[in-house]
């Protein structure tokens, strides 16, 4: 339930959907101040706007963010207010980092979706059945073993561990079936295993990716769970699962309708991490924007290495969906990190995150989110240094101001696509190249590293998955967010080094390989003092300190 201050500011969703012309059968209510919306919107003869996406990424992030949330947010407010129809598509918080590092996803100040707490929390329930999902098919791959394993698969090669959105790196590593050898003596007993984030499931990737239910049906069947004896792959329809899982998730297929704190349509959908998955809301998020609005507001997580590279690399040729502007985030403390005190010396990380974007073929604008401590000075010279790059700029104060303080932003964003709007937009590899030279040329023209490296149990899986006709997959590597580099400590845009590619994993149903560079996890663990300690409900239900 929304809070009383809340309640007091926010427009109905049915008024949302008016703004936005759907009819009632287009919704399915859920509460005050959301709604599910129904897949029949993207149906044949329906209206189309056919709007321009907006693409918000950022230069290279602090552990605490540089507000790319909240810019994204205020952009969309700031297209309202130059009269653009405009919805933002943004991805659902996890529970991970809502209690870990980083606190809530939503935005902050007067830049949010709302209701900011619920959407923070458990929404309407998507990851509860991403994760539910996840989990029944591993424990379906268990039941299998236990009772004779017919398919014959092998139980030191299973490919798919349990899921649960929460940060705990207690259960990085796990034993299952424990002491069960004696009792049984099935295949599965003590057989080592471990938990993923629910943001990293493969699940989420594939309701990310889904175009409709069949090929949400077509994906969830193609997981390969498994290699068998014989070395062939045990997929989640050869288990059986693949219609409960449709099940589960046949309600978290649909995209999420809620609002801004100014009343801007907003759809939030799906919450794959950019480190480690494609970073990005749905596909049917993004389609239902672009059918119903002017302009989608898209973030993508992290910098332009991670979120936006996999938007342009794995997302645009999944779905056919082409950004028409990219809009990078850059703040005075990110730079500085960045530069190890200097702002000066920073400039070299921005510069790289431009030049990558403009190498995709994107129009740029930077928009430099003001915070309280900022002097004039420090702002004065991103400005220069982004008209050396030859990129416009814009100062926005998104979360003290909310649309208003994004005016300058949207127009300058509007601007750069009426001027170039037929983008030639293309990805830093062919479909053809190999598993292998996909990754390079991501190292190299996206990180700026001189070459990768492979692990033998690397190079082993990708030549695994080329002999099984998986070759022309798009790559998703996983790697810090913190540094271009796979060494989260190595700051500004350094030359002269080489990724290392210590493992791959293979994602049939999302239509990916995971390459996972230097020591990248796929379960967080909590900081010393994590956000959790300030989180509560007050005598009046209302939640605090999200």
């Amino acid at each position: 339930m929304a809070t009383t201050l809340q309640a007091q500011s926010l427009l109905s969703i049915d008024s949302i959907a008016q703004k936005l012309r759907l009819t009632p059968e287009d919704y399915e209510p859920v509460g005050r101040f959301g709604a599910k919306l129904n897949l029949g919107i993207l149906g044949p003869g329906r209206a189309s706007r056919k709007g321009k996406i907006i693409l918000v990424t950022a230069t290279t992030p602090t552990t605490h963010g540089e507000g790319k949330t909240v810019v994204s947010i205020g952009l969309g407010q700031g297209l309202e207010r130059i009269g653009r129809m405009a919805i933002v598509t943004s991805r659902e918080p996890s529970l991970g980092p809502v209690f870990g590092m980083k606190g809530g996803a939503a935005g902050g100040g007067r830049s949010q979706v709302e209701p900011s707490a619920q959407i923070n929390l458990h929404f309407h329930g998507d990851f509860h059945a991403i994760t539910a999902a996840h989990n029944l098919l591993a424990a379906m791959i268990d039941s299998h073993l236990y009772f004779g394993n017919p398919l014959n698969l092998n139980p030191a090669q299973i490919e798919w561990p349990r899921a649960m959105d929460m940060n705990d790196r207690a259960l990085r590593r796990v034993v299952v079936s424990a002491g069960e050898q004696d009792k049984a003596g099935h295949e599965g007993a003590n057989r080592a295993t471990g938990f993923v984030i629910t943001a990293a499931s493969e699940i989420m990737a594939i309701l990310g990716l889904a175009a409709s239910r069949a090929d949400l049906r077509r994906r969830l069947e193609s997981i390969v769970a498994g290699i068998s004896r014989d070395g062939r792959p045990v997929t989640a329809k050869d288990v059986g699962a693949a219609g409960a899982m449709m099940a589960l998730l046949n309600e978290a297929l649909l995209p999420n309708l809620v609002q801004t704190t100014e009343g801007t349509p907003a759809i939030v959908h799906t919450g794959p991490f950019a480190n480690i998955a494609h970073g990005t809301s749905s596909v049917l998020a993004q389609r239902m924007g672009v059918q119903l609005a002017d302009y989608v507001v898209n973030e993508c997580g992290f910098a332009a290495d991670l979120g936006a590279e996999k938007y342009f690399d794995i997302v645009m040729g999944e779905s056919g969906l082409q950004p028409a502007a990219a809009v990078v985030v850059a703040t005075v403390q990110s730079l500085k990190a960045q530069g190890e005190g200097d702002l000066d010396a920073g400039f070299a990380n921005l510069a790289h995150h431009v030049r990558v974007l403009q190498a995709y073929g994107a129009p740029v604008v930077v928009a430099i989110n003001r915070f309280p401590g900022d002097t004039q000075e420090e702002l004065a010279a991103i400005h220069v240094e982004c008209a050396r790059l030859g990129v416009e700029s814009a100062i926005t104060e998104a979360f003290s101001k909310g649309g208003a303080g994004s005016v300058d932003l949207a127009e300058k964003v509007v601007a750069a696509i009426e001027d170039n709007p037929q983008p030639a937009i293309r990805p830093v590899y062919a479909e053809k190249d190999p598993l292998q030279d996909k990754i390079g040329k991501v190292a190299t023209n996206v990180y700026g590293a001189e070459g990768v490296t492979f692990s033998d149990v690397a190079l082993a899986r990708l030549d695994r998955y080329t002999a099984w006709g998986l070759g022309n997959l798009p790559v998703c590597i996983a790697k810090t967010q913190y540094s271009l580099t796979d060494d989260p400590k190595r700051m500004g845009a350094p030359t002269g080094w080489t990724l290392r590619i210590n493992d791959a994993k293979l994602s049939a149903g999302a239509g990916f390989v995971v390459a996972v560079a230097g020591n990248m996890m796929l379960m967080p663990g909590l900081p010393r003092e994590p956000r959790a300690l300030a989180i509560d409900v007050d005598d009046d239900g209302n939640i605090v300190g999200v």
